[in-house]
């Protein structure tokens, strides 16, 4: 006997509903799956450039696409860190590495957490973060991620790409895997008795449905939010910004591998590398400064004439929802939340948390003791996520402008981040309180330590003679990581087969 295939209806395309178009059409949840994704012929696509988390490599392993069939198709380049610029200038910090976290950095990691000890007992040591890790070695002398064959150890890294152009290779990938798309506009959502949803209502007068839903409509949330009334949790007490300005400008001679975050007046620039151009924003908060001070101050920062610039604003609603699966209705990617892109956490939230679904479908089925597990787990990774972007802007030393200002004095900080925070100023073991709290589901002990250190988030330096032995020039740290680069090369554009 075979049974019904399980009817699941995306709501929403664009990368989110495309990707997990893709991910239940090829892991599946052990039972037959029809997957429709139905999403608007009318919505065009922003096509922002954006950069991801190394999860974004496993996602294309997992569905056998290679580098080089996807990456030519988006304009993509390799990313292996991302660089903060003027975020701490009271503590002598220009500039800081928040590299990704390789294989070859278990030498080192230990080096760089007794020497940040060191240095929060007030010794003079070296605690430069880009200097232990090496995909910041990488970034700093702008060398392809790519291992060669005799190169034993694996190299994490993300990318950077056009976030429009990703979302419609996966959904051609998608149709590879057996997904019926409807090109239909969604007007309105039948619901049973009982309130789960029946199915969706179009404009063109078909009613598509299913037996599951995955609302992937984006920040209106037509589904989870708008049908099933699921509360929405703003993070706006802790995380100012709910603005973007963009504006494209022309490539770069020589591509960068590293996302670079300039601090501003009110916020931050991103610049984000594609072959074919440069991806650049300003994320603000509104209450700060204006939509037209914000896009005047983007064009100085960049160089351009505000007449002449291709400026584009978006909004954002940054918190999350209530219950990210409610009754038989997942929301995924906007439509469940958003953390500023700072980090650029949006489209591992999406891939992570569509596997954790699958995960739990496959363990114990569409129970209530299943969704109550998922909300669990989804809600506090959001959360955790949240308290490493807010570190940025509670341990910022700028003093020019309000914004800054009201970021230093914010107390509206979760236990959680308030008991890591002060384990490092009262010189604990910032791992021990990290495993404590099981906080490295996505920012570990590292990526922690990377923050407090770039921010330079330590005491004076004590006056005392003795000496401590600076473990990055006992074990010659530089002369590993230099022999170590001998093996790459800068990058070149990845060529289509």
């Amino acid at each position: 006997m075979t049974s019904a295939p399980l009817r699941i209806v995306i709501a929403g395309g664009g990368t989110a509903g495309w990707m997990t178009a893709n991910l239940l059409a090829k892991q599946g949840l052990n039972r037959p799956l029809q997957i429709t994704l139905v999403e608007s012929p009318d919505i065009g696509i922003i096509g922002v450039g954006e950069g991801s988390t190394p999860t974004l490599k496993r996602f294309f392993a997992e569905m056998d696409i290679a580098e080089e069939d996807w990456m030519p198709a988006c304009n993509a380049t390799y990313k292996v860190s991302i660089r903060f610029d003027g975020w701490s200038p009271a503590a002598q910090v220009n500039s800081y590495a928040h590299p990704f976290i390789s294989q070859l950095d278990t030498f080192s990691e230990r080096f760089f957490y007794v020497n940040c000890f060191h240095r929060r007992m007030g010794h003079a040591v070296n605690t430069t973060p880009g200097d232990f890790l090496f995909n910041a070695w990488l970034a700093k002398h702008n060398l392809s991620p790519k291992t060669p064959p005799n190169f034993p150890f694996r190299i994490e890294y993300g990318y950077h790409f056009d976030s429009g152009l990703v979302g419609e290779y996966v959904k051609r990938h998608a149709a590879t895997l057996g997904v019926v798309h409807k090109a239909l506009n969604i007007t309105g959502v039948d619901c049973h008795p009982n309130g789960d949803i029946a199915g969706l209502k179009t404009a063109e007068g078909d009613v598509i449905e299913g037996d599951f839903f995955i609302d992937c409509t984006g920040f209106k949330s037509l589904l989870l939010q708008q049908t099933l009334k699921v509360p929405f949790h703003s993070f706006k007490s802790n995380l100012f910004n709910d603005s973007a300005v963009v504006c494209p400008t022309p490539a770069l001679t020589e591509l960068p591998v590293e996302t670079r975050s300039t601090a501003l007046s009110a916020g931050w620039a991103w610049q984000i590398p594609l072959t074919n151009r440069t991806g650049n924003g300003y994320v603000y908060s509104s209450d700060f400064i204006s939509d037209d001070q914000a896009a005047s101050e983007l064009c100085h920062h960049l160089g351009l004439n505000e007449n002449e610039a291709d400026l584009r604003k978006l909004t954002m609603q940054v918190g999350q929802v209530a219950e990210h699966w409610a009754k038989n209705c997942l929301a995924v990617g906007l439509s469940q939340g958003f953390i500023e892109p700072l980090e650029a956490t949006a489209l591992h939230l999406v891939q992570t948390g569509v596997e954790i679904f699958i995960d739990h479908i496959r363990a114990g089925g569409f129970t209530e003791t299943q969704r109550t597990a998922y909300n669990r787990i989804i809600s506090e990774r959001f959360e955790r996520v949240r308290d490493y972007i807010v570190a940025h802007y509670r341990l910022n030393t700028r003093s020019d402008s309000e914004y800054w200002l009201a970021n230093q004095h914010n107390e509206q900080l979760s236990d959680a981040l308030f008991h890591l925070l002060n384990v490092w100023y009262r010189r604990g073991d910032l791992g021990q309180e990290i495993a404590r709290q099981q906080l490295d589901s996505h920012f570990g002990n590292t990526s922690w330590h990377c923050l407090l250190a770039g921010y330079g988030a330590f005491p004076p330096l004590e006056q005392s003679s003795n000496v401590t032995e600076d473990l990055y020039q006992q074990n010659k740290l530089d002369a590993f990581f230099r022999g170590c680069l001998l093996n790459f090369s800068p990058p070149a554009p990845v060529i289509a087969k």
